[in-house]
């Protein structure tokens, strides 16, 4: 019991509050991780009791205390993850109330957890029927569900299903909100496997059994098997009776690796991500906080959730820069994984194809422990990658794909392969130009060009989702047929590849067509029958896909990513270009891939076409050792903004002179952010750097406390940042 007397601390859901005092009603029972409910002035606001060592707060008299209003029937929140929350809170300058909403994210912990209605055909005839009736009847046979799911289900009104159970048709159930879990069965479908990958596979399986930390770099190429070999180590968990979190970076990727679970394990995981409904949140959080759920696959906010017996962590595509969080509390998830594993006491395995330079350090370090599958599984071999210079195999005008690329795809289309172009750009143009007067269509909330959208004929802001639509003449010289779209998107990629080839079956695959588990599974279900011949994507189709007759990969601008002053720039190029490339030929079919550059010389692409991979990450990571950039130093972004661009400016400068004077501690700017407005919202940054043995975290916080500003002026830090804009 956490309490001095009757008095106990409690974190509120409330980012702006300090931890609070309360004093324990007499007959309740409360304890360090409770989910309580307390009064906040006229408000009933939830928290959880906290250890009373963790903050530094300001102690009240004890009669003046307010009293707990109650106590929720919920699982407590674990030490660890209290633990995790704290360090989480005070690394990435977060409110530890910012952290705490992401683990109660569901509102399952403060639902009332009535029973639901449920509803089964008993037999019973109507002596009226109509077409409606019928059709419900036809298609409920040995079906129970609430209203409106029987409606659903016999695609009927509502009101159809309610005349029924008035009328004696259904027996009426009371159901628990949260219902029963199926089991995964670890035994259900073993894989056959290639010697080293049971290898890899003994060595995760041993570390589960042994229940402590420790952190692997599961480092194999494309289509090696890592997620059958991963499997492994999530089927000893189950068969140690502890649960498994699986971490991807795309909510797209969730109904591929689904297919592939169920296979091997009889059923579906529990799922977590923002497409999920209301009530199905609900009953995975309190499976997953009561230990009903034994393996749990989300985005990156599943890592917060409160496990009631976790045993092993694993992070695919573990170099995936989505698994940074951009906003709000913004963490790197990988990095999390890691802190949560050690506070646990459990494994944790990142996977990749590509492994950051950061993973790879720590692998040198003697931090991480690398396992490697270096070959494809099943004598698949890595396809013949090959530049295509722009400068000599150029495109014909008004097209933007070379002849070489184009005759590629024709003789894949004659062998009935299916081939992919990529593209890291949605729409059709990410510019729409005045040829008049030079006008460019701007967003008005943030300094970015409006992306033409043809297939919905909208223009639209990729930044702050702003749309409007497409205008018939110039906004600033009002002439008419004067708009001309300005370099290729996959739309308008798609369009070349229907005037080259109007018999071939396209598809359009990014974050605005394949937006939902079920439109992925759509996706994946059109390429498995061979519905699709050419596919046009973004980087949404660079990893977790597994397609045998997939042989051909077009990359359409290899230099996109090259652009601008981001330090990682290169190793994302080729992280994204080696992913898309090993989409091709993952079966007995070889592949091959075109790589379109206007920089045939660069260090990337001849990294690429050689197959040197290890050549590549060793020069980056001396160039990066060479210029003191991570990981072998630390850096911090300092954001400042306002809706008055005076204000921000002023704050900046402020924090700018003020600049703690610390060896190895230093401040750059501020300066205009590269994206200088976002969401109406005028932006201004310092980037701070510092030795690694530095506490850059300490020097920080008392710098910045001490200081003051506007109340509409937002600070904002981003610890180990990934975007420089």
């Amino acid at each position: 019991m956490n309490r001095a007397g009757n008095r106990v601390r409690v974190l509120l859901l409330n980012a702006a509050l300090d931890p609070l005092d309360y004093r324990v009603p007499e007959g309740m029972v409360v304890e360090s991780g409770s989910i309580v409910m307390a009064p906040l002035g006229p408000r009933k606001v939830p928290g959880v009791v906290w250890d009373a060592d963790s903050f530094d707060v300001e102690e009240i008299d004890a009669k003046k205390l307010r009293p707990l209003l109650e106590v929720r029937d919920a699982p407590p929140i674990a030490a660890p993850l209290r633990r995790l929350i704290e360090w989480t809170a005070q690394y990435y300058f977060a409110a530890p109330a910012s952290v705490l909403r992401m683990v109660l994210s569901s509102g399952a912990a403060f639902s009332d957890n009535r029973p639901t209605i449920e509803y089964q055909m008993n037999g019973t005839i109507p002596d009226r029927m109509t077409p409606q009736r019928e059709q419900a009847i036809e298609k409920l046979v040995d079906v129970q569900g609430t209203i409106s799911k029987l409606a659903t289900k016999a695609g009927v009104s509502v009101a159809v299903i309610r005349g029924l159970e008035k009328l004696g048709v259904f027996d009426r159930f009371e159901v628990s909100p949260f219902g029963a879990m199926v089991l995964p069965d670890p035994e259900h479908g073993p894989p056959q496997l290639s010697d080293d990958q049971n290898r890899v596979a003994d060595v995760m399986k041993q570390a589960v059994a042994a229940s402590d930390f420790k952190t692997f770099l599961l480092d194999g190429v494309t289509g090696s098997g890592k997620t059958e070999v991963y499997f492994e180590a999530v089927a000893e968990a189950l068969r140690q009776d502890k649960q498994t979190l699986v971490l991807l970076p795309e909510i797209a990727l969730t109904e591929p690796f689904l297919e592939r679970f169920v296979s091997r394990f009889g059923t579906e995981p529990v799922t977590w991500h923002s497409s999920l409904k209301q009530s199905d949140r609900k009953r995975n959080w309190r499976a997953l906080a009561s230990g009903d759920a034994k393996v749990v696959v989300g985005a990156r906010s599943a890592l917060f959730l409160p496990y009631a017996n976790l045993g092993l962590i694993i992070v695919d595509e573990a170099h995936e820069v989505s698994f940074k969080q951009e906003d709000g509390v913004r963490y790197h998830a990988r990095d999390v994984a890691v802190m949560r594993s050690l506070n646990e006491k459990i494994p944790v395995v990142l996977a990749s194809a590509t492994p950051a330079i950061e993973s790879r350090h720590q692998v040198e370090q003697g931090n991480y422990e690398l396992l490697e599958l270096p070959a494809r599984f099943g004598g698949a071999t890595m396809p013949e990658i090959e530049a295509l210079d722009l400068t000599q195999d150029i495109p014909p005008r008004g097209n933007w794909l070379a002849p070489t690329l184009v005759n590629a795809l024709e003789e894949n289309l004659g062998k009935k392969e299916q081939s992919l172009l990529f593209l890291n750009r949605r729409g059709f143009a990410p510019l729409t130009l005045c040829r008049t007067c030079g006008h460019r269509i701007e967003c008005p909330n943030c300094t970015a060009w409006m992306v033409e959208h043809r297939l919905t004929r909208r223009l639209a802001c990729h930044h702050c989702g702003h749309v409007m639509p497409q205008p018939d003449k110039c906004p600033e010289c009002s002439d008419e047929d004067s708009l001309v779209a300005c370099g290729p998107g996959v739309e308008r990629i798609c369009d070349e590849v229907k005037l080259l080839f109007p018999e071939a079956r396209t598809a359009i695959v990014t974050s605005d067509t394949i937006w939902s588990p079920a439109k992925a599974a759509d996706f994946v279900a059109q390429m498995e029958a061979g519905a699709i011949d050419i596919v046009v994507g973004t980087q949404l189709v660079t990893k977790g896909y597994h397609f045998p007759n997939l042989t051909l990969v077009g990359v359409v601008d290899a230099d996109i990513g090259l652009e601008g002053g981001d330090l990682r720039a290169a190793e994302r190029s080729f992280q994204q270009i080696a992913q898309v490339a090993g989409r091709a030929g993952r079966a007995e079919k070889p592949g091959h891939v075109y790589v379109q550059t206007r920089m045939p010389n660069a260090s990337v692409i001849q990294a690429l076409v050689k197959g040197d991979r290890d050549g590549f990450y060793e020069a980056e990571t001396e160039a990066r050792k060479a210029a003191g950039a991570p990981p072998f130093a630390r850096l911090a972004a300092i954001i400042v903004s306002s809706e008055d661009n005076s204000e921000a400016m002023e704050t900046a400068r402020l924090i700018g002179q003020t600049a703690p004077k610390v060896d190895g501690f230093n401040v750059f700017g501020p300066a205009p952010a590269p994206l200088a407005m976002l969401r109406g919202r005028h932006r201004h940054r310092l980037l701070v750097h510092t030795q690694r043995s530095v506490d850059l975290q300490q020097i920080m916080r008392e710098w910045l406390e001490n200081l003051e500003w506007p109340r509409a002026v937002r600070v904002g830090v981003d610890v180990d940042p990934y975007s420089f804009v």
